[in-house]
């Protein structure tokens, strides 16, 4: 039996998943935790995937990595960081994504050249930040690389030149999604000068080998990895729930949408993968819990205490800022609380405003690509809440097909690594799993309050 490793290096953790490569059953799994914050020292990653791959990686004939999108490793000459990763939800870099789009031409013009609006999240706009405010730092960076690329790096045999693939590359911006190439022009007008990249590698096949001596494949980003994982096809709309909220949908078409809702990348086989990800998600529940002093079961009974629309309750949930819409500076608003406010309403009230920022997620991408969805999936650690479960159908608008839970980016990462494996020119087919499909009576009047305090509180920008 051929035995897969499929890594996720996320924001919070690195989890390891040994895989059969023929049908994609988990043999076992590891993790390691991540430190917090928005920045972070590059080395800890390398310590969590050798803590959670330690008697795995031996029994490997393949790897791949799949890791958080966008965060910046810059290094110097020896290869060693010059400053703790930018990681994708720091938003100091706001106001550098703004300046790089004047320069580049506007909007559309930013759009048409790397397939996305620049925002804060994005690479080159950490690297503009750094230059403006570290520049000692800046000049010291000779090569720049993303975390998953960082990971592979640790990983890979001595010698290896370090590489990436194309759908993590494609949220840098200064990478040209549609012809699939690098744009060392806009790494050097992001960080002031030239800058060694990694070398791209083609979906399917491998970059190198491991120091164990197993295929290395060439990684990709955590959305992409969970697209591979789930084997979305064309017509699905995948909504995650996790650190950040996502709707993304395989596509054959490159998109450059110059509001900038809508980030055109690539993804991990050679298509695209538009998408529209909101910063704030899993937090919000996270934090309405704290505030009640209850658990997250505890919050989810309260929430389906309460009747739709929480009592008049309405809460703009952009607390750490937000990317869709792009309000880097925003705050978590609330309007309609009344002596009658119970708790009941204030945790119905995080759910229902996690729901309806997930929901104009998928109307954004739904109008980008012009294709209505056929089935409508939900992943991410959020879903175990029942409440979660119960007001998805109801505020969405749409039966929700939820999978079961599983570490899908890991799996995508496994089943990449299957493919370089196999030397195949598809990944390989892997059986389905069974799946639920939850349904509820619409609930339209919560997303017409909640879109009236968006708008009321800033217009919708791109």
């Amino acid at each position: 039996m051929a035995l897969v490793l499929g890594i996720d290096s996320s924001t919070q953790s690195t989890k390891a998943l040994l895989v059969d490569a023929d049908d994609g059953t988990v043999v076992e799994e590891r993790s390691a935790p991540h430190p917090p914050g928005t920045e972070v020292d590059p080395t800890a990653w390398l310590a969590a995937v050798d803590a959670a791959t330690d008697g795995l990686l031996e029994r490997a004939d393949s790897v791949s990595v799949a890791g958080q999108q966008h965060g910046m490793v810059a290094l110097d000459e020896d290869g060693t960081p010059v400053r703790d990763a930018l990681l994708w939800n720091d938003t100091r870099s706001a106001q550098a994504a703004r300046d790089l789009i004047d320069e580049m031409g506007g909007p559309q013009a930013c759009a048409d050249a790397i397939g996305s609006v620049l925002v804060a999240s994005f690479t080159s706009a950490k690297l503009r930040w750094l230059r403006d405010h570290e520049p000692e730092r800046a000049a010291l960076v000779t090569s720049v690389r993303l975390p998953h690329d960082h990971v592979s790096h640790h990983l890979a045999a001595p010698g290896t030149e370090p590489f990436t693939d194309r759908g993590d590359a494609s949220g840098t911006g200064y990478f040209a999604t549609r012809e699939g190439a690098w744009r060392p022009d806009l790494l050097e007008l992001a960080l002031g000068h030239g800058a060694g990249l990694p070398r791209l590698v083609a979906p399917g096949t491998a970059a190198g080998e491991t120091c164990t001596g197993a295929l290395l494949a060439g990684g990709t980003g955590d959305n992409m990895g969970a697209a591979l994982g789930m084997a979305l096809r064309p017509g699905d709309v995948l909504v995650s729930v996790g650190t950040s909220g996502v709707a993304s949908a395989v596509s054959a078409t490159a998109v450059a949408d110059g509001t900038g809702v809508v980030t055109g990348f690539a993804d991990a086989s050679g298509g695209f993968l538009p998408m529209v990800t909101t910063m704030n998600a899993a937090g919000i529940l996270d934090l309405q819990a704290r505030w009640l002093g209850v658990d997250h079961d505890g919050l989810a009974d309260l929430a389906l205490d309460a009747a739709p629309g929480a009592g008049g309750l309405t809460l703009l949930p952009y607390y750490g800022g937000e990317r869709s819409p792009n309000r880097p500076d925003a705050t978590g608003t609330w309007t309609g609380l009344t002596p009658a406010t119970t708790r009941a309403d204030l945790a119905r009230a995080a759910y229902e405003a996690l729901l309806c920022s997930l929901a104009d997620a998928v109307d954004r991408l739904v109008a980008a690509t012009g294709e209505q969805p056929q089935r409508l999936l939900m992943v991410g650690g959020a879903t175990r809440s029942a409440a979660l479960r119960a007001l998805a159908p109801a505020v969405l608008g749409a039966p929700v097909t939820l999978p079961p839970a599983a570490e899908y980016v890991a799996l995508g990462a496994a089943r990449q690594a299957a493919w370089a494996l196999a030397g195949t020119p598809e990944p390989p087919q892997w059986p389905a799993p069974e799946t639920t499909v939850l349904e509820a009576d619409p609930t339209p009047h919560v997303r017409e309050v909640y879109a009236d305090l968006r708008d009321r509180t800033a217009p919708w920008t791109p």
